[in-house]
Parts: structure tokens; sequence; C-alpha cells
């Protein structure tokens, strides 16, 4: 894909992203639990090869991270703390594998950009997150650390916003609203670990998924 092509997709995602904004938290979300059985969505290599998501979980556990937005700083906090924890994951046994919003060359760029250590799946309607009972969070749960200005979600402030992530070389796209989760689902397809961010900078605990890796064993 050539620089023009890419530029496209990225002013469609900040579109989508303002649209988002200024419309506020709208979906209403269930996470699944401990027990469930986990759903089975289509989504994307980064070729744009359709992949059944149980397919990761086939052969071996599967973690299953769901990213909020390929332009949340929190985002990049969780790929840089996963390059820690990855080692000791696969030594676990566990298949980790990341569903993120966006076209399958969004992805590809951002999983080369921050060397995410786990393979990456395109994502671009949220259909994972939905089917695991992830919503909009409400908007204290995301605009607890932003300036007072922010609550009112007008178009020129999220404008500015928009501005100056762009000229940091991460744009605000997709959906500011989206839940962060993570699953862990055994080879039977069930869900072993529920984890549904509270808000951005959430993270789970790693020690969660080893112990449970174990329990599997």
């Amino acid at each position: 894909m050539n620089d023009r092509d890419m530029q496209a997709l990225l002013l469609s995602a900040e579109r989508r992203w303002m649209d988002h904004w200024v419309a506020g938290p709208t979906i209403e979300g269930r996470p699944l639990g401990r027990g469930d059985p986990a759903p089975d969505p289509d989504v994307l290599d980064t070729k744009g090869n359709t992949v059944s998501l149980s397919s990761t979980w086939a052969d071996a556990p599967a973690l299953i991270l769901l990213w909020r937005h390929l332009g949340c700083g929190c985002g990049i906090e969780r790929a840089s703390r996963l390059q820690e924890e990855f080692p000791s994951y696969r030594e676990a046994g566990l298949n980790v594998v990341i569903a993120a919003p966006g076209e399958p060359e969004r992805v590809a760029a951002y999983h080369r950009g921050y060397g995410v250590p786990a393979q990456m799946l395109a994502d671009p309607d949220y259909t994972a997150h939905k089917a695991f009972g992830l919503g909009h969070w409400s908007e204290e749960q995301v605009l607890y650390d932003a300036p007072p200005e922010f609550c009112e979600r007008r178009e020129d402030t999220g404008l500015d916003f928009q501005e100056e992530r762009r000229a940091q070389g991460r744009p605000l796209v997709d959906d500011p609203w989206m839940q962060s989760g993570e699953f862990l689902v055994d080879t039977d397809g069930v869900i072993r670990v529920s984890y549904a961010y509270n808000y951005c900078e959430d993270y789970p605990d790693p020690r969660i998924y080893l112990t449970a890796a174990r329990l599997l064993r």
C-alpha cells in the first residue's frame, strides 16, 4: 500500500473517531465471564485473509487481547508491557493474539511500528469486542484525567485533540469509547479468564494468566 492510500485510511478512521466522540457512549456491554463459551467471529489477518477466531485456540489455550483503538496511548503501553510478558506466556503454552480495530493495512503498520510480539488480527467493526460482550465505557471512565472542557464533547475540542495527537505521530482513530478486554480461552472453547478493563490503563496482572495456564495442564 502506498502512502496516499494509507493516508486515506487514516483520515477515514479519524472521521469515525470524531463521529463517536461527539455522539458519546452508545453501545451497552455485558462482558462474557468465566465458563461461558467463547464466541467465534471471523476476523482478518494482516494480509486480508478471513480467519476464524476459534483457530487461535484450536491447538493451545489462547489469550485474546481486544485492543481499544490504534491511536490509544494505553494500547502503546500495553504493547510495551506485552514485550516483557510475552516470553512467559509462550513458556506457559499460551497462544497470544490481539484483535485490533482497523483495516489489515493499518493493523500491519501498527504491528511493525510498535514491535508487537504477538500475532495481530484486524477487526474493523469491533466484531470480536461485541461478540465477547464489550461495549462503550461511560464518559467518566474515559475522561477521568482529561481537562474539564472535554466533558462537553464539542467538535472543536476534538479537532484540537486530534491535531495534537497527529503531530505526535499517533492520530486519534476508530472509537474513543470502546472498552478493552482480555480473555483466556481453553482448547475446548471455554473462557477461563475474563478481564474487562474499567478504564484505559487498567492493565491486568500477568500472573493471573500464568496461574490459569498452570491450572489447565
